[in-house]
């Protein structure tokens, strides 16, 4: 674990384990590296170098008051690995973190990139819009930073409780560790960064950074997301990238990678491996 200073003077924490081909993890909004436990735990005993950091405003970093764009996201991922010298990367992203997986390889290029994994990912467009038809309203965003400013505990509280995990779903058992854990990553970022991140996470349109991209990548998505709808995201992205594979999990909730580890962690190394 270590941190490194960006150029814009931001303190980025960042955990790196074990040796091998690196494996880059970019978390989702609002959590922290910590939400990676089960991939970075299970890729790390398979061989793997494991990597991931706390975005800028979130987990440990620097709770600074602006740069909470993709931009700003992109350049701190590439600030990362431009430290830790990483060639032939893998660069997984879940939520938000697919979006700055998507613009980190568009705005720096492929060098250091070897594959890119989009999981339950924001791009292209989560925003409704002319020639997004399909997005979700502005005013759904609007108000989840109304949510945000008037009670950030509570707010943070009711999302993991239910459609991050789908535990509002007939039959699903929630589990009380799961949603203290999210809501425990959430409380450690500041308040400005995730409200402004909001914005970034849905108003940012990947559809070009998608287009840049020629390494294989894998875009894995559940079709019963209730914070990404599946149809205006996974497959669009897919056929976006030049050489895109869809894996679509019926039923799957947002948080996949956490409820769903045993799954996605078999179909991740599968793809490593191909």
């Amino acid at each position: 674990m270590g941190t490194i200073t960006t150029p814009d003077g931001i303190d980025i924490f960042f955990k790196d384990w074990g040796s091998g081909q690196p494996i880059v993890f970019s978390h989702g909004w609002p959590l922290s590296s910590d939400d990676w436990d089960a991939q970075m735990l299970f890729f790390l005993q398979h061989g793997y170098r494991v990597i991931a950091h706390d975005r800028r405003g979130h987990g440990r970093s620097a709770q600074t008051g602006d740069g909470h764009d993709m931009d700003h996201y992109a350049d701190d991922l590439a600030a990362v690995t431009a430290h830790l010298d990483l060639h032939d990367a893998v660069h997984v992203g879940h939520s938000t973190g697919g979006g700055e997986v998507a613009h980190y390889i568009a705005r720096h290029g492929e060098s250091r990139v070897a594959k890119a994994v989009l999981i339950s990912a924001v791009p292209p467009l989560m925003v409704q819009t002319d020639a997004n038809p399909g997005g979700l309203p502005k005013s759904a965003f609007d108000d989840m930073q109304a949510q945000l400013a008037a009670n950030r505990p509570e707010f943070y509280r009711a999302l993991p409780s239910g459609p991050f995990y789908g535990f509002n779903r007939p039959g699903v058992e929630p589990s009380e560790a799961i949603i203290a854990n999210w809501w425990r990553q959430g409380m450690m970022g500041g308040a400005k960064a995730h409200y402004d991140g909001i914005v970034a996470f849905s108003q940012t349109d990947f559809t070009e950074d998608l287009k840049k991209i020629t390494v294989p990548v894998l875009v894995m998505h559940g079709d019963d997301d209730q914070i990404v709808p599946y149809a205006d995201s996974g497959p669009l992205s897919a056929k976006l990238v030049q050489n895109g594979t869809l894996n679509t999990y019926p039923g799957f909730p947002h948080g996949m990678p956490t409820t769903q580890a045993e799954t996605i962690n078999a179909d991740l190394l599968a793809f490593l491996q191909s």
